[in-house]
C-alpha cells in the first residue's frame, strides 16, 4: 500500500548491520566535512527509527574527537543540541540534530586532544611514571609543608601573562609531549 502511494521503504535495520553501517557513515561524513552526506545519513537514521539521543551523542563525540580545539564551539553546539532534543523531542528535533551535525561537518578538524589523552592514558597504564613533584602537591593538613608539600610552588597569576616556568610532570616523565598543536588549532 505504501508503495502505491509513492512512499519507498527505507532500507534500514535498526538492530542489524545496517544500523552500524549507517551510523559509521554518518560519523565519517561529519569527520570528512561533507554536509550533504551528513544530512543524508542522519535522515536515514531518523527515518529508520534511531533514538534521537543516540544520534545526539554521536554528534557530541564527533565534536570532541574530530573537531576538538579547531573549533571548541562545536562541542557547545553539539551538547546544546543533545539537551534541546531532550526538551523538544521529535519530529522538531530533526532540525536541531541537522544543525548540530552540519555544524560539526563544516567545522575545521583537529584530533590533537584525542591523541593527547590516549597517549597519556597509555603511559599511565603501561609505565612507571614516577611521583608527582612535591611543589605541586596539596598540603591539605597543617604541617604537611614541613615534608615538602607545596614548597616552592610558583602561583602562575603572580607572573607576567599568568604563566610561570616550573616543573609539572614527574621527573620520570620530563620531556614527554602529549599535545601537539596542529595547523587547524588557531585559538591560541
Amino acid at each position: 500500500m505504501a508503495e502505491s502511494m509513492g512512499k519507498k521503504k527505507t532500507m534500514f535495520d535498526k538492530n542489524g548491520d545496517n544500523h552500524y553501517d549507517n551510523i559509521s557513515a554518518f560519523i565519517k561524513s561529519m569527520r570528512g566535512s561533507d554536509p550533504d552526506a551528513t544530512a543524508f545519513y542522519l535522515a536515514r537514521a531518523i527515518e529508520g527509527g534511531e533514538d534521537p539521543i543516540f544520534l545526539a551523542r554521536r554528534i557530541v563525540i564527533a565534536a570532541a574527537e574530530d573537531v576538538g580545539l579547531a573549533n571548541p564551539n562545536a562541542l557547545v553546539v553539539a551538547n546544546s543540541a543533545m539537551q534541546a532534543i531532550q526538551t523538544v523531542g521529535m519530529p522538531e528535533g530533526r532540525i536541531i540534530l541537522s544543525e548540530a551535525a552540519i555544524y560539526v561537518a563544516l567545522s575545521k578538524k583537529s584530533n590533537a586532544t584525542y591523541l593527547a589523552i590516549d597517549k597519556a592514558l597509555s603511559d599511565v597504564r603501561t609505565k612507571d611514571t614516577g611521583e608527582i613533584p612535591m611543589h605541586i602537591r596539596n598540603a591539605e593538613i597543617k604541617g604537611m609543608e614541613n615534608f615538602g608539600y607545596g614548597q616552592g610552588y610558583k602561583y602562575p597569576h603572580d607572573y607576567p601573562v599568568h604563566i610561570v616556568n616550573q616543573q609539572y610532570l614527574p621527573d620520570k616523565m620530563l620531556g614527554t609531549k602529549y599535545f601537539k598543536k596542529d595547523e587547524n588549532i588557531t585559538i591560541f
